[in-house]
């Protein structure tokens, strides 16, 4: 049998080590500027925590906003505890990082997707109107999807 490279995984793992740093720099510093994430997980993951109730309302995934208002945000190994705010009522969160499905910063057009190998995932859009912390702006466009780039655009010929 031929070895080979699993490229899928790796690029997993290093775009989930991205989040790490990122999410770590917040937990140190706070929220710079402009920036918010809008982060799309897995409610059935065995290792999120959430309140039943939202797990009732989102069987499947929820969409959660780190904005203006958030607060005991801590990053481990495997995800982040952070508690939002759901119409007024705090709810402490902890997302695991293999749950995460997309993570998008608007501010800055940059987001990413986690793609499964699901037929119905391929076919289903993110559109459920999932909650958003009470802090997001009521008007703000819903996340883009991430863009796919090719390395042969930055190429130099």
């Amino acid at each position: 049998m031929a070895r080979k490279i699993d490229y899928g995984n790796l690029m997993h793992r290093a775009m989930r080590g991205l989040i790490i740093q990122v999410l770590k720099d917040v937990e140190a510093n706070g929220l710079p500027g402009n920036h918010h994430f809008f982060i799309t997980f897995d409610t059935s993951h065995p290792d999120a925590e959430l309140a039943d109730w939202l797990r009732e309302r989102y069987p499947e995934d929820m969409t959660v906003v780190m904005q203006h208002w958030f607060e005991g945000l801590h990053v481990d190994e495997g995800g982040f505890s952070v508690t939002l705010n759901f119409g007024d009522q705090p709810e402490p969160l902890y997302i695991p990082f293999d749950a995460i499905r997309t993570f998008v910063d608007p501010a800055v057009e940059f987001g990413l997707r986690f793609e499964t190998h699901d037929a119905e995932d391929d076919d289903e859009e993110e559109d459920d109107g999932a909650p958003m912390a009470e802090d997001a702006e009521a008007e703000e466009p819903a996340p883009r999807e991430a863009e796919v780039v090719s390395l042969d655009k930055f190429r130099k010929t």
